[in-house]
């Protein structure tokens, strides 16, 4: 990737940058405690979780960075961090 001068970078340059190297934890889902309520869903910040055909979700752990947000948010305590094992 190139930063062209003023570090303004081109849209869509995400879906090219994997940023899930970053992470140090990662979520993992409990679905026996999942309610589908979306919220993971919604409020991550790198809309790096998916929905399922189930209507469960999955984690794109290529572009998750482990900011914990979904795990803080979610009522059901479905989503736990762990520390990642490389």
């Amino acid at each position: 990737m190139t930063i062209p001068p003023g570090g303004v970078c081109a849209p869509g340059s995400t879906l090219v940058n994997k940023t899930g190297g970053w992470r140090t934890f990662k979520p993992v889902y409990d679905y026996d405690k999942c309610i589908k309520c979306k919220l993971c869903e919604l409020l991550c910040p790198d809309m790096s979780i998916d929905p399922k055909d189930d209507g469960f979700f999955e984690f794109n752990y290529d572009f998750c960075k482990g900011c914990g947000i979904c795990a803080n948010e979610c009522p059901k305590d479905a989503i736990e961090m762990v520390l990642e094992e490389k």
